[in-house]
């Protein structure tokens, strides 16, 4: 393994950086370390790079003159929470945010202020977090007997849903008893105070394990909180459980099972905040944080019907959080309303000192912004994009057997990937139908043409690196899915992503940056279909998104695909579940961007359903 590694380094010292390159030069070796021409040059064809003989000499020496810098980095034991020197900010030359920040304008008091609290709490479990946050300021339910209620919600459901991987019970009720105290002195801290939540366990809480729902870190601690906890905790908020991820924040399944969607228990919630959204949903906490490199926050919103906020990367701080790409990471709220997404990100947002892609951008909240003055476009091509054409073959006469019988599976997938989209795109039309009726004038806007695609290895290499020791020593193997999609093949593959392209990749991102934040210039907010090239382009370049629900699929609907085991397949979930729609914003606007998406949401009251469980 030694060896391996000092090989492994100075091929990256040479500027192959993780290329195929040395992987196939120690393949060839056979374990030796010594690496001939000859080797080199067989490597350099299965690389496609050209290396006249005359310059092969050249690289021998290199390789073994850097052997000893990169072994001495490897000793080094760098901890996942140590970034690169390299800072990733979005901004670009025309990006302007305001920087003074004013006091929270929030709605007028919710209606359940004026009702009495029912005899059973259990129905006032899917109110909004504005709505638990008043009947907790005026003392019409403690602080205790929420955080009780919740607690309660979550043992009783978890043994469905798989959302809970450490209830944090006894720190729950300390602080929710510390917040009756201060409330009934008077010492309100807040629409959030004494409101029970849920963290994403990449989220460090001190005296709690964060097991970053994988295989191998199920006792993992450590001896601070991160800064989003500590400022929730600030805010009031009660922390009663720290909630599943797919492993290493991959899809939905972790090591203790597969978190399921409340409205579905056949299908999985999609991840990585897999437990954060099926404990929002599911009526199991007021509200909880997820976190988004490349879809992380958006898909399990869409799946379990929440309403879920992406907001600008580096807006807020990401310490204490398990890193897999220093420059797509982004932590968010996950909600029942708009609005709560809005009280949550005006708790946790701006500069902590520590991580420093964090801007001094502020965020006012104003809940009586005249929303009908935002210049508002849509992805016009997306919402009308044609389907996929059936890709050209062989003649049929040509075909062998094994190649028919895939060309049919292929055609069959298809074809119900078509049915489900035909099914799904009533919603979108019946939304820009809907904006049109509320007055909006929606101008058709595309976003510019780049290969996003092809920057997505950036992903794969930093998340590589941030796990680089896990791979190396082989303890990789421990984690819960080993398939192609999942994170050990990933970050193996990724060892050959060439340093010089990754660099390429990132000068592409910033064209890409450039020109998408020209684009959305001319509007504050762009509406788009969720699952669309937006998602990743967005994800690259930083703008903030905003996920609600948009409509529930009718007895009418397709049925959805199961696998052998009588579970759902991919993203479409049949019968009785939620779609979604996303609102787009320029960088730090997201002000604009939450009153624009609060008043689609109450003029739809699409949040206002819930799944009917069953214990």
């Amino acid at each position: 393994m030694l060896e391996r590694r000092r090989f492994l380094a100075t091929c990256s010292g040479m500027g192959f950086g993780a290329t195929l390159l040395p992987g196939v030069l120690w393949a060839l070796a056979d374990g030796e370390t010594e690496i001939t021409e000859g080797m080199i040059e067989q490597a350099a064809v299965l690389a496609g790079v050209l290396i006249p003989a005359e310059y092969r000499k050249a690289m021998l020496e290199n390789l073994n003159d850097h052997a000893k810098s990169f072994e001495e980095i490897y000793k080094l034991h760098i901890p996942n929470s140590v970034p690169p020197a390299l800072i990733f900010i979005p901004s670009t030359s025309s990006t302007k945010y305001e920087t003074e920040k004013r006091p929270m304008k929030i709605s007028a008091a919710p209606a359940i202020a004026t009702r009495g609290v029912p005899k059973n709490l259990e129905d006032i479990c899917f109110a909004s977090a504005r709505e638990l946050g008043e009947v907790v300021r005026t003392k019409k339910v403690s602080s205790v007997a929420l955080t009780q209620m919740y607690l309660e919600r979550l043992k009783r459901y978890d043994p469905q849903l798989h959302f809970v991987i450490t209830l944090t019970e006894e720190r729950a009720l300390s602080k929710a008893k510390e917040a009756d105290r201060e409330i009934a002195a008077g010492k309100y801290r807040g629409p959030l105070h004494g409101l029970p939540w849920g963290a994403k366990d990449l989220l460090a809480v001190a005296g709690y394990r964060t097991t970053w729902g994988a295989g191998g870190f199920e006792e993992q601690k450590f001896d601070q909180d991160a800064t989003v906890v500590k400022r929730l905790d600030a805010a009031g908020a009660v922390l009663v459980a720290k909630l599943s991820l797919g492993a290493l924040a991959m899809d939905d399944r972790w090591f203790g099972g597969k978190t399921r969607n409340p409205w579905n228990p056949e299908q999985g919630s999609s991840g990585s905040s897999a437990g954060s959204a099926s404990a929002v949903a599911a009526g199991c906490v007021a509200f909880a944080i997820g976190s988004e490199t490349l879809g992380s926050i958006s898909s399990p919103s869409t799946r379990c019907g929440c309403t879920g906020l992406r907001p600008t990367f580096g807006l807020v701080p990401r310490t204490g959080a398990m890193a897999l790409s220093w420059s797509m990471d982004k932590l968010g709220p996950i909600c029942r309303a708009v609005e709560d997404t809005a009280l949550v990100l005006s708790a946790i947002y701006g500069p902590d000192g520590q991580d420093r892609s964090v801007q001094p951008a502020a965020f006012n909240w104003n809940a009586e912004l005249d929303w009908k003055r935002l210049r508002v476009g849509y992805l016009k091509d997306d919402f009308e994009k044609p389907f996929q054409k059936e890709p050209q073959s062989k003649p049929e006469a040509q075909l062998s057997a094994e190649e028919k019988k895939k060309r049919d599976e292929e055609k069959a997938r298809r074809d119900e990937s078509r049915l489900h989209a035909e099914y799904d795109r009533k919603f979108q039309r019946a939304a820009l139908e809907k904006l049109r009726a509320m007055g909006v004038n929606l101008i058709p806007v595309a976003l510019p043409k780049f290969p996003y695609d092809a920057m997505v290895p950036l992903l794969d290499a930093e998340a590589a690196a941030a796990f680089d020791e896990l791979t190396r020593t082989g303890r990789d193997k421990l984690l819960t899915e080993q398939g192609p999609d999942d994170w050990p093949t990933a970050f193996r593959a990724a060892r050959f992503i060439p340093a010089v392209e990754y660099i390429q990749a990132n000068r592409a991102r910033t064209l890409a940056m450039e020109a998408v934040s020209k684009t959305f210039e001319d509007f504050d907010v762009i509406v788009a279909p969720t699952n669309s090239q937006q998602l990743v382009v967005t994800n690259l370049t930083g703008q903030p998104a905003l996920i609600l629900p948009n409509g529930f699929r009718g007895e009418d609907a397709p049925p959805a695909k199961k696998n052998e085991k009588g579970e759902i397949e991919g993203n479409y979930g049949g019968p009785g579940t939620p779609v979604s729609l996303t609102f787009l914003a320029p960088l730090y606007r997201e002000a604009g961007l939450l009153a624009f998406a609060r008043a689609y949401q109450e003029a739809t009251s699409f949040h206002t359903q819930h799944p009917k469980l069953t214990a």
